[in-house]
């Protein structure tokens, strides 16, 4: 028998009496100190969970021990399986849980388990229908839908505080701007960057409906609230009771394989519209428009993601799009250096000196390893040093302080969009101490004890520490700081390779006829740090695979108290350890290489076996390019493969057998079961992949002024990879809220300070600016070519029979009597012989002093621009005291009507007539404020 002739049986579970309304929260107040289940919902005080409780049921009676279950058989014909709403083509799925049949011995408990939740969800008021497991693609799974309906809805509204619209904004629109059709090409459709008309809110109210724009109960809260009231309930709905304790929430259930799956569903196919004309089809605009690669140029639809997606994923995405625009700026400036470099590239005078066969070509500099190196010519290292000025030149002095600049204005432009944003998406009230009432039903589980809150005066959960609990923490940071430990010693290992090997490159590229001629670019110090770069960065990736899972379990194990402390220890942990991870090779290189060198016959050992790094004659800066080019490079490369390659991979292989299946029998739910699940940390990960490219343009810009210019060309790919894998590749994630990027801008905000200090090294130390400066103002010896002779005045002299055994080479084919090194030291006929000269020490000195007027000149600067610009837009400082201004008269008429009718009827009184008179007295105070 075909499929679609056959019937079904489909459980549904709703309330317990046919025209009563659906309970609330089922959760009760819980004293036992035995019993996992806290007696507070999230954000409620003590009194108001009683009330609330107290308020359903005495609408439901005892309704808390009884629900109904309705066998309902509907011939599968009457409505398409491609659709987001029960069987009945009225009431809206706006979850999905999804389980197997598990035969093995922890089968029956889990039948259990899933028993008594979905029976403690129907007391809650929800409403759920069983799809069985025939009618799945693999004969296996059950696919169980939640429907909240209307009172669940108004309910839960009101205990998260979610806004909802009272009245149509009156405030005008602003003048357009003259340059608006100049920007034309990149605008989006009107009905896309703006799906829904502009409201004032307020909070909404069980007992105000009224007041507000009621027009459809069944659409009045979007899907993306509605998955979050639902999600909400199921993370503290118990399920039962084992060891004594009781159990709750879907994230235990699905730790446990209970359910195999939780997720709202998307509301169409994101390739076409769906045929159901009660589907938005967000998700179809959302691809149109948005997740496509074509329309890289379009801006992106803000409130649509928003309200598809929810605030805290719309918040994220607005924030690399201007991340991404003020790359732009960056990016320009950076070319323009470089391109100076290129264009002046055979006009500087140093390396055309080291080029000059009669000058560099006469210069014999001692051997870069001990006894296995040979003696080599200056001019060997041409190539390597004329590519050095593309980025060792003036305008890397003027990047590095435009870049110190541009930071500052890129957090305080985003700052001002982000308030701007606050209000349009109604989160100008939503505050992070909100959040923090939000306690982790981990957390809950824990506690044991209560305490009065000094603030409301109300019991409330806590989690006493015992010597067991410091204990396992003082464990943890241990583990911490091992793992910090660990990225040092691979760091440690890749400079233990660089040094071993060296040696092993100059002799092959020596002894090698192939090799000849590209031994002027591929110099034995490029080749080890190539090979060096891409060793650190297989390191890099292979420990990010093992901490991400540890900082993990840490945070775990700590248990933080509120999901924004979860939040923001995980990330400190990751940042922490990423930052050391992706950076410190790039720290190495600029900061410690070729700075504790010694000089010939008296080298600096490490661990005393392994002779230390010699800087190119040209400089260290072009090897603190390449580490950063492959370091940067390799790291986004590798992310975009992981981020849309391997989900697509994984989605291809789970929808294999589906595509031998009628498209009408693959149901939505289905459909989204085979998607990725995007996870609590999708959007962690995104963040931390962006801080990480945040750091490598900002922290080390003044080496490579072409990183803003790949980090821009990334970002591009990078929000348009991130819209197509969250609209095809991954399940619908669960709406949340949030106003800001959160500890990110800490985090952005400590990176800009600290940039100024590592480029303002980086152009003291790493680059051979300074010196070149102290040179052609104190040290010239021609006046009419001030560079001239800056290469010769550079190096110093050694004398060969000084080598100590173990550093003098094997050989001496040209009987050498003297050898160069980079190094302002006396000559060994000098009575000082070997000793710093005085150049030295001016260098060092102009060194220093250039730090300390770069840094002070760029910190002024950065905090006179901050302070010029308000945080806040004044046109939306306006909007926020008009709204509020037009809210509360709203308000307070609405209550002074509901009183005057009361007075109408009869039911008078004095203390209604003073309360009449008190509210009247709040209107005419909200018309005068």
């Amino acid at each position: 028998m075909n499929r679609v002739d056959k019937e079904e049986t489909l459980i549904e579970m709703g309330p317990a009496n046919e025209g009563e309304e659906s309970n609330g929260p089922l959760f009760e107040n819980i004293s036992n100190t035995d019993s996992e289940l806290p007696g507070n919902s999230e954000g409620l005080s003590t009194t108001e969970t009683t009330l609330l409780i107290s308020d359903l049921q005495g609408k439901t009676g005892r309704r808390y021990n009884l629900f109904l279950k309705q066998r309902l058989r509907i011939d599968k014909r009457h409505q398409s399986k491609d659709s987001v709403f029960f069987r009945d083509g009225v009431r809206r799925i706006d979850f999905v849980l999804a389980y197997v049949d598990d035969a093995k011995i922890e089968g029956e408990r889990k039948v259990e388990r899933r028993r008594e939740f979905e029976n403690n969800l129907a007391k809650a008021g929800l409403e759920l229908e069983t799809e069985d497991k025939k009618e799945s693609e693999n004969g296996k799974t059950y696919f169980v839908k939640v429907h909240a309906p209307w009172e669940v809805l108004i309910t839960y509204a009101e205990v998260l505080n979610i806004k909802a619209p009272i009245k149509e904004n009156d405030i005008p629109c602003p003048v357009e701007n003259p340059l608006d059709c100049v920007f034309w090409p990149f605008r989006l459709p009107e009905i896309v960057m703006h799906p829904e008309p502009d409201y004032f809110t307020a909070p909404f109210s069980k007992e105000r409906q009224e007041l507000y724009l009621i027009d459809d109960e069944s659409t009045f809260f979007s899907p993306s609230v509605r998955n979050r009231i639902v999600y909400y309930i199921l993370t503290r709905c118990p399920y039962g009771t084992e060891e004594g304790k009781k159990k709750f929430g879907i994230k235990r259930l699905l730790n446990n394989g209970t359910y195999t799956a939780a997720y709202p569903l998307h509301d169409c196919q994101y390739w076409r519209r769906a045929n159901d004309p009660k589907c938005e089809n967000e998700r179809y605009t959302l691809y149109r428009e948005w997740a496509r690669f074509p329309r890289f140029f379009k801006e992106q639809p803000l409130d649509l993601i928003r309200k598809y997606y929810g605030e805290k994923i719309g918040i994220y995405f607005a924030w690399l799009g201007f991340y991404t625009e003020m790359l732009f700026f960056a990016a320009v400036v950076g070319l323009i250096c470089f391109l100076y470099g290129a264009f002046t590239m055979h006009e500087n005078m140093s390396s055309q000196e080291i080029c000059n066969s009669s000058i560099g070509g006469e210069i014999i500099m001692c051997p870069l390893c001990d006894q296995k190196c040979d003696y080599w010519r200056l001019n060997s290292t041409c190539e390597s040093s004329q590519y050095s000025h593309l980025f060792d030149n003036v305008a890397t002095l003027f990047f590095a302080i435009f870049m110190g600049i541009w930071v500052t204005l890129f957090l305080e432009f985003w700052k001002r969009l982000q308030a701007r944003l606050e209000y349009e998406w109604d989160l100008v009230d939503f505050e992070e101490e909100q959040q923090q009432l939000q306690l982790r039903p981990e957390y809950e589980a824990k506690c044991t004890q209560k305490r009065k809150n000094p603030v409301t005066q109300e019991l409330e959960l806590i989690k006493r520490k015992s010597i067991h609990d410091y204990g396992k923490l003082t464990l943890l940071y241990f583990g911490i700081l091992f793992w910090i430990s660990l990225i040092i010693a691979s760091m440690i290992a890749v400079i233990v390779y660089r040094l071993a090997v060296y040696a092993a490159f100059a002799s092959i590229m020596e002894n090698t006829r192939t090799l000849q001629p590209i031994r002027g670019l591929l110099t034995p110090q490029l080749a080890t740090s190539v090979t060096a770069s891409c060793l650190n960065f297989v390191i890099i990736m292979m420990l990010n695979f093992l901490y991400e899972r540890i900082a993990i379990w840490i945070t775990d194990m700590e248990i933080p108290r509120t999901h924004l402390q979860y939040e923001n220890r995980l990330t400190m942990k990751m940042f922490l350890f990423q930052f050391v991870n992706y950076y410190s090779s790039c720290f190495y290189v600029a900061f410690f290489k070729g700075k504790f060198v010694g000089y010939p016959g008296s080298y600096t050992y490490m661990f005393d076996r392994w002779r230390n790094e010699e800087c190119d004659p040209a400089g260290c800066l072009i090897e603190l390019t390449t580490q950063l080019t492959i370091v940067m490079a390799g790291k986004q490369i590798w992310g975009n493969i992981q981020e849309a390659i391997l989900p697509w991979i994984w989605n291809w292989w789970g929808r294999r057998k589906a595509r031998s299946r009628p498209e009408n029998l693959y149901s939505r739910w289905e459909q989204d079961h085979d998607l990725q699940s995007f996870g609590p940390l999708g959007l962690f990960y995104e963040y931390l992949e962006m801080v990480i490219q945040f750091g490598f343009i900002t922290l080390f810009v003044a080496s490579f002024p072409l990183a803003p210019l790949l980090a821009l060309m990334n970002n591009i790919l990078e929000i348009r990879v991130d819209s197509w894998k969250l609209t095809t590749q991954y399940r619908r994630p669960v709406a949340a809220k949030a106003h800001s990027i959160g500890i990110w801008q800490e985090i952005l905000n400590g990176m800009a300070i600290l940039s100024v200090v590592t480029n303002a090294f980086i152009v003291a130390f790493t680059s051979d600016m300074i010196p070149r400066l102290v040179y052609y103002y104190a040290y010239f010896t021609d006046s009419d070519s001030p560079m001239s002779g800056y290469i010769n005045d550079s190096l110093s002299v050694f004398q060969t029979s000084d080598f100590l055994d173990k550093n003098r080479p094997e050989v001496n084919p040209g009987n050498f009597s003297t050898c160069r090194y980079r190094d302002y030291r006396y000559p060994p006929d000098h009575e000082k012989e070997y000793a710093h000269t005085m150049q030295f020490w001016h260098i060092l000195a102009a060194k220093m002093a250039f730090i300390i007027i770069m840094e002070h000149v760029v910190f002024i600067v950065k905090f006179f621009v901050a302070w010029m610009i308000p945080d806040v837009p004044s046109e939306v400082k306006a909007k926020i005291k008009r709204e509020k201004y037009l809210t509360q008269r709203i308000l307070h008429e609405y209550e002074l009507n509901k009183l005057k009718q009361k007075l109408c009827e009869g039911r008078t009184s004095a203390s209604m007539e003073k309360e009449v008179i008190a509210t009247e007295g709040r209107v005419e105070l909200s018309g005068a404020m």
